[in-house]
């Protein structure tokens, strides 16, 4: 991050919050996703609005390069797009593997509103975002196809086999080497959504698709209750269907925090030493308010802002800390 963004976040940045979070979402740049999606809710909209304002935010930054425009491409060099959402209502949409469109999430979006269906994939998504009138780029930065051709240098690569090298910068899952955007919000009208946004693991087979897509592993939203949305290696959260078993722990009386720390010991119980070196985090918002997260792996941190747009940037707990 650059000294100007650097200055800009920690202006956005405060020791306390005034009141109770009206919108969270995962790492430090979610920062200023929460600040678009605050002007959203100033601006009347609802937190489906606030979501799909957040995730435009990252979808939109070059340097983000795990989550649309400047994402690090799969193994043969094509960048590729998942991303969902989930309203008060039970509505969902979503996409995977998305090429060339940057805003995944308003993707997904449409197909919530516009399909009989809830998911597209591939050519299919990418054909229906062009028909409704999406613009089309190529999302292969500079940087991102260095940081590709890099890897090419030290990895064991060969068409049709698995090469992916998980200990590319850092722990697998972890900022360096793969996260996602995610985002949960509560409305003025005091109704929740949530969205999920991301380019997938770094160097993955071509096709791969983790967990941030899929209603339930990535994402879940209960207006009932409240929301819940992961990050780090998808596979290990579709596992133990992240997002949705921590809101269920939440619906039996557990706060956020608990609840989160809840399905990361059920991970870590079903999959122990598999887990033991990479990243799963999973973040929760609660109906009242109240928000906390728990990881693998310490690292893990996630804005959360209230309704003045008061934001603090939080660090989760870890069972491997």
């Amino acid at each position: 991050m650059s000294a100007a963004s650097s200055a800009a976040l920690a202006s956005t940045v405060t020791a306390r919050p005034a009141a109770p979070a009206v919108m969270v979402s995962t790492w430090d740049f979610g920062a200023r996703a929460n600040a678009d999606g605050i002007a959203a809710r100033n601006n009347g909209g609802l937190a489906l609005d606030m979501v799909e304002a957040g995730a435009r935010n990252a979808e939109g930054d070059p340097n983000n390069t795990s989550v649309g425009l400047g994402g690090l491409p799969d193994r043969d060099g094509r960048v590729t797009l998942d991303a969902c959402v989930m309203t008060w209502a039970g509505d969902i949409g979503a996409v995977c593997a998305l090429e060339d469109v940057v805003h995944a999430v308003s993707v997904a979006r449409a197909v919530m509103e516009k399909t009989p269906h809830t998911m597209l994939v591939g050519p299919g998504a990418r054909a229906f975002a062009v028909d409704q009138g999406f613009p089309t780029q190529n999302l292969l930065t500079a940087n991102a196809e260095a940081a590709w051709r890099d890897w090419l240098k030290t990895a064991d690569y060969a068409p049709g086999i698995n090469s992916e090298n998980t200990d590319w910068r850092g722990t697998p899952g972890g900022p360096g080497n793969h996260d996602t955007i995610g985002l949960l919000a509560i409305g003025a009208d005091n109704r929740m959504a949530g969205a999920c946004s991301t380019s997938g693991m770094a160097f993955k087979m071509r096709g791969r698709v983790g967990d941030s897509p899929i209603v339930g592993a990535g994402l879940y939203v209960d207006d009932e209750v409240g929301g819940a949305t992961a990050t780090g290696v998808g596979e290990d959260v579709v596992r133990v269907a992240g997002s949705h078993a921590v809101v269920e722990a939440m619906r039996a009386g557990l706060d956020p925090t608990a609840a989160c720390r809840r399905v990361i010991e059920r991970l870590a119980r079903l999959r122990g030493a598999k887990v033991a070196n990479s990243q799963v985090a999973l973040l929760a918002l609660d109906k009242a308010g109240r928000a906390g997260a728990f990881a693998l792996q310490p690292g893990f941190t996630y804005a959360v802002t209230d309704a003045a747009g008061v934001t603090r940037i939080e660090r989760a707990g870890a069972l491997f800390a």
